[in-house]
């Protein structure tokens, strides 16, 4: 398994003074009056604070872990291939929380687990297929809360994707802390990453270096599109996604747009059983690649699955590509 990162992600000295595992703010009228949200466009409310929160994936997860919400939580599910979590800012969390599943959640571990909330998305534990939606659960008499990042846009039946990345991540963090009672700490949370984004996007490079992200896939690549975080990430971090046009989030492209665009840097998705060692030799010794900028320079960038859903490791992801463009920027 692979090492997450963890850099600069605590935020405790500026957040608060109890630490990444913050407690509740106190907050009356939070426990005992309904909360209206808007998530994917719709009004959704909830009659009280949810206490058995039931979350699947890891960026998702997470977002409870920085509002210091592992108390409210029942549990998650997880893949293994994640990475290794003994080094993450929320290791406590971690180890505090029980771990249902290695694959997705399914009914029957949301019910053992008497959760009284399910914080998951489209793709991220969502799925027609399965059965497991957020009307099923409804009929079972729990309520859900969709990451914004997996919002379906309506374009397509699956297409995801309803604002920015950023904003995305943002927003979800604004509900939680209005849902919760956690107003403060999300707000400065927010604060905290709008600035490092912002000294990061000072810093970008007069030549905005063209990249590709890289998930997985040989004879279809696996790739986001403009509403998948990746977009904003590369954005911020001064260059330019090759795939912005796609109206989607994470998605398939075809290997002829990848040269076609020519992308100067190809960012790998760091996660699964191919490493993402493996995923670099093929890329720079795939033939229809040969002749992109990217592949000739061996200008290959990894980052972890985590950083690139949403999650609140998306800012410390803009401050490290960042870096690492400047410096592609200045070798051309």
């Amino acid at each position: 398994m692979r090492k997450l990162i963890a850099a600069a992600l605590c935020l405790a000295a500026t957040v608060t003074a109890t630490g990444c595992g913050a407690s509740v703010e106190s907050s009356k009228e939070a426990k005992s009056h309904a909360v209206t949200l808007t998530n994917c466009g719709k009004k959704v409310t909830y009659d009280k604070v949810p206490q058995r929160v039931v979350t699947n994936d890891v960026g998702i997860t997470e977002l409870m872990f920085a509002l210091g919400l592992e108390n409210r939580m029942a549990g998650f599910a997880m893949p293994d291939d994640k990475g290794d979590l003994t080094d993450v800012p929320w290791k406590d969390a971690y180890d505090k929380v029980k771990w249902l599943s290695k694959d997705r959640l399914t009914k029957e571990n949301v019910l053992d687990a008497r959760a009284d909330l399910v914080f998951a998305g489209w793709s991220y534990g969502f799925r027609e297929d399965s059965g497991f939606t957020p009307e099923a659960l409804k009929k079972l008499g729990i309520p859900t809360y969709i990451l914004t990042e997996s919002c379906r846009n309506g374009r397509t039946k699956t297409s995801r994707g309803i604002m920015p990345p950023l904003d995305a991540l943002y927003a979800d963090l604004t509900n939680l802390g209005k849902l919760f009672g956690v107003e403060k700490r999300a707000a400065a949370l927010i604060a905290d990453f709008k600035r490092q984004v912002a000294t990061t996007v000072a810093k970008a490079p007069a030549h905005r270096p063209k990249v590709f992200l890289y998930d997985s896939g040989q004879d279809q690549p696996l790739s986001s599109g403009r509403y998948g975080a990746p977009d904003e990430i590369i954005s911020k971090a001064g260059g330019d996604n090759v795939m912005h046009d796609v109206d989607d989030s994470w998605t398939t492209v075809g290997w002829e747009s990848v040269v076609e665009r020519n992308p100067d840097v190809i960012v790998v998705c760091n996660y699964s059983d191919v490493s993402a060692e493996q995923k670099r030799k093929f890329l720079l010794s795939y033939a229809p690649l040969r002749n992109v900028s990217a592949v000739k320079h061996k200008r290959i960038f990894v980052l972890d699955y985590v950083d690139l859903v949403e999650s609140p490791r998306n800012p410390s992801a803009i401050v490290r590509l960042g870096g690492y463009l400047r410096a592609a920027a200045q070798q051309r």
